[in-house]
Formats: structure tokens, sequence, C-alpha cells
């Protein structure tokens, strides 16, 4: 009876540490998430900008005359 009750203390001390391992794992990954979400978001906003200009610039080129979309040379 001794020697059960033994087993299962270093079982419930194995499950335990485990639990705190996953628990500091949970922690580290929540972490990761929300940096790479800032990331994300940095980049996007960087993306959309990045075609708004490429928009505005385009809205200043030229319109072909000849109709093939290829400005005169």
């Amino acid at each position: 009876m001794v020697n059960e009750l033994n087993v299962l203390e270093s079982k419930i001390a194995q499950v335990a540490a485990l639990c705190c391992t996953l628990r500091a794992e949970n922690i580290e990954l929540r972490r990761n998430l929300a940096a790479a979400n800032g990331d994300k978001r940095r980049l996007t906003e960087r993306i959309d900008l990045a075609r708004a200009r490429l928009e505005s610039l385009a809205q200043q080129l030229p319109e072909a005359k000849d109709g093939s979309g290829v400005p005169d040379a």
C-alpha cells in the first residue's frame, strides 16, 4: 500500500512539473503571438501605404493615345 502511494505521489509530481512547464510555454507562445500580430499590423500598414502611393503615381501617368496601353515613344 505504501509502495502504491509512493508511485502515485511520483506520478502526481510529474504531472505537476509538466503543468508548470506547459504554463511557461503557453506564456511564451502568447508573447510570440502578440509580437507576430504587431509585426503583421505594421507590415499591413506599410503595404497599404505603398499601395496608395503606387495608385497615386499610376493616376499621374499619361494616357496612351493609340489605345494599346503603351505610351507613345
